[in-house]
């Protein structure tokens, strides 16, 4: 543990600056946060400093500010990296065009942007420009990129801008962008202590060395609720199928290839988790038989080929049914009735909650960076409209913690009664 870290800590945020007019909002702000229980280090860019003074927001957040990688005595006490690390979340505000640009390509060109890169934290972006730059195709598109790396845009609002135009553009007041922020960190580490066991992505079930039976599952929901439940402080093991995805950071990540080893993982990894989460797209038949040479076509035109499927094993259902078990989310992708198929699937395999989604909608779900979904559960049913899948994720963090919380103390409440 560095020794900027202790076992208990204010809520850490990390306020990067822009180089807009908005900027003189930015000591209200940090004010704003610390009246709410935040301890804020300031990041400036270069044309920040045009804006705003830093001895004002050295005043109101009680540190000297930043603006630059090439100041040793900086780097020296708090290098960008321990910076990154040091932070619970990251606000961006004001984030101008420019600056959603640049996070969008992923530049590391200054000590803001590169602290973006180098953290693991939950990053929040108030947008504030002249409302035709906010409306242009490429503002819009850099901000849907931005969502889709599991950014949360906060804004903008509506109303008369410096440059006197009228429309959205104009930053949110410093209060609401201090409710939003602290509202989330407060619920950001809600399965602090608790081990989370996600499966992700599909299976492969091969019939010879070139050629396999799977799915479409890309693989993103799942691994964007491994990483919502480490934003949430779980202790998480990711178990991933074939995916072109990167290892998240914080996360103990298995690769598997097959249905059976992916539930020779689960059943090596399930007897330490408190929750697990299938959300793997598990190929339901594999090739009863594997051949070891490539199979090849007889020549006869109109020829055909049998191939006998068997039943893989059922890894959610096995793990459901067995005690003692951990607290048991299941996913079922369906392409009709999918809440009837849904509420019938978590009763018959004993699931305490499952998540449903409609991939007959080609706008959600495989191969797509949003998703709709549905959670259903004993008390009833939680739907989530159309977002990014990261967003998708924290939702679902935040109902299955409230679900396993409940759950942890009716048990609580039976034990005693027993006594």
């Amino acid at each position: 543990m560095s020794a900027m870290q202790s076992d208990t800590h204010l809520m850490r945020i990390l306020l990067g600056i822009g180089g807009g007019i908005a900027a003189y909002k930015t000591p209200s702000l940090v004010r704003d946060m610390r009246s709410r229980g935040a301890e804020i280090a300031v990041v400036l860019t270069e044309n920040a400093r045009r804006f705003v003074a830093e001895t004002a927001l050295q005043a109101v957040s009680g540190r000297k500010p930043r603006s630059t990688l090439w100041d040793a005595d900086a780097e020296a006490a708090m290098g960008h990296i321990e910076l990154a690390r040091w932070a619970d979340a990251v606000l961006i505000a004001p984030a101008t065009a420019n600056l959603l640009a640049r996070l969008a390509a992923g530049l590391a060109d200054d000590l803001l942007t590169t602290a973006r890169l180098a953290t693991t934290a939950p990053v929040y972006v108030a947008p504030a420009m002249n409302t035709r730059m906010w409306l242009h195709p490429a503002t819009q598109r850099n901000v849907e990129c931005l969502r889709a790396d599991g950014v949360t845009v906060l804004g903008p609002a509506d109303g008369e801008q410096a440059c006197g135009e009228f429309g959205p553009g104009r930053m949110l007041a410093p209060e609401q962008i201090a409710d939003a922020v602290v509202a989330a960190l407060r619920t950001q580490r809600v399965l602090a202590g608790v081990r989370v066991l996600v499966t992700a992505g599909p299976t492969r079930e091969f019939l010879d060395p070139v050629r396999f039976i799977s799915n479409r599952s890309s693989g993103r929901q799942g691994f964007a609720l491994a990483e919502a439940a480490r934003d949430a402080g779980a202790q998480v093991t990711l178990v991933a199928g074939p995916v072109q995805l990167p290892a998240p950071a914080g996360i103990d990540r298995i690769d598997v290839v097959s249905a059976e080893k992916m539930k020779a993982a689960v059943a090596t990894h399930v007897h330490t988790a408190d929750i697990f989460v299938s959300v793997a797209a598990v190929a339901d038949y594999r090739p009863t038989e594997f051949y070891a040479q490539k199979l090849k076509k007889s020549g006869r035109n109109g020829s055909e080929m049998h191939v006998l499927l068997e039943e893989n094993d059922d890894i959610v259902g096995s793990i459901a049914t067995a005690e003692p078990r951990p607290f048991v989310v299941g996913f079922a992708a369906e392409t009709q009735n999918a809440l009837a198929y849904g509420r019938e699937k978590r009763l018959r395999k004993n699931m305490d909650a499952i998540v449903v989604n409609d991939v007959s909608d080609q706008a959600i779900g495989f191969d797509s960076a949003d998703n709709a979904v549905t959670l259903i559960h004993d008390g009833g049913e939680v739907a989530l409209q159309k977002m990014p899948k990261a967003a998708i994720a924290r939702r679902l963090i935040e109902e299955i913690a409230a679900l396993y919380a409940a759950r942890a103390a009716r048990k609580h409440t039976a034990r005693k009664r027993d006594r």
